[in-house]
């Protein structure tokens, strides 16, 4: 239970953007929400709205209850951790592995496999569970960052819709007679026939924007390396496709042409760079490409 009174210096606020800038909390101000809906959250006794305006003297209490299990299962995963500590964890996800479960993929997941590893969670949105910050496609390889507090997923979930997050894709496309870096920059919804496929929508979607340099050319292939300046659903691959560079072995977005050895699209998160939640401290990593990428790049290299 925590209990908040405004001073006459703090003036007048909205009572969720007031309590999402409250360190002492560390929640999101979707989560503050939540809890004001769930009457978690008085203003003078009385049970509020989110948007109620709040004034020197008001008392603001709120009550965050413990985190509940959640119906998943932990299993026995192998996973790649590159770096933990009490708030994230970053793992190289290997290809293949689904990250959060879905229709279809109900058991083997990320999450699964992190709700065995993980020992010290503290809750996301009032859940046990681990906070997906940023996902990656099934077929992708690479690092994403995990968080284990609502503190944690608040951080970095900002840093991701702020930009500030560094998040550098590599890909192998078709073609080569591209720029040697450029912009990106095509709006990105649900495909209008398939709701499976995500496609540029110039009326209908949300922007996008990726930033590709190329770092090796080919015949009729290229080495790129990706930095996102927004995180669309599937953006690297649609707006690479877009431009008429699909990535190599990409069954949705790409083309039928040989997959030069791929077991699947050859796209992987290669670098990750963020301001650690807690310490304030820039962390970078780096993930080497998988076996059959590279494998990929040195048989291109020999022709």
């Amino acid at each position: 239970m925590k209990r908040y009174e405004l001073t006459p210096a703090e003036g007048e606020a909205r009572l969720d953007a007031y309590l999402a800038v409250q360190g002492e909390l560390g929640l999101s101000r979707s989560r503050i929400k939540g809890l004001i809906e769930d009457g978690q959250v008085t203003v003078n006794g009385e049970v509020p709205r989110a948007s109620q305006k709040i004034h020197p003297g008001d008392a603001v209490v709120v009550n965050v209850p413990d985190p509940v299990h959640i119906e998943l299962l932990p299993e026995a995963i192998p996973l790649n951790v590159v770096f933990e500590d009490a708030d994230v964890l970053v793992i190289n996800k290997p290809r293949g592995m689904v990250v959060h479960p879905a229709a279809g993929n109900w058991s083997g997941t990320l999450v699964h496999a992190l709700l065995d590893h993980v020992d010290d969670l503290e809750g996301i949105g009032g859940e046990l569970r681990p906070g997906i910050v940023h996902r990656l496609d099934k077929d992708t390889s690479g690092l994403l960052v995990v968080a284990k507090n609502e503190r944690a997923m608040a951080s970095l979930a900002d840093q991701i819709r702020e930009h500030t997050a560094r998040r550098v894709y590599w890909a192998i496309v078709h073609g080569n007679a591209m720029p040697d870096s450029g912009r990106i920059e095509a709006p990105i919804g649900r495909h209008h026939t398939d709701r499976k496929k995500m496609a540029v929508q110039p009326k209908t979607g949300k922007d996008a924007a990726t930033h590709f340099r190329v770092i090796e050319r080919f015949k009729g292939y290229a080495l790129l390396e990706c930095k996102l300046e927004t995180g669309r659903t599937h953006q690297i691959r649609v707006h690479l496709s877009f431009i008429g560079h699909p990535v190599v072995g990409d069954s949705v977005y790409g083309t039928r042409k040989a997959h030069l050895g791929m077991e699947a699209q050859a796209l992987h998160a290669r670098q990750l760079g963020f301001t650690h939640p807690a310490t304030g401290e820039w962390m970078e990593f780096t993930a080497e490409i998988p076996a059959d990428m590279e494998q990929a790049l040195q048989g291109l290299r020999a022709q």
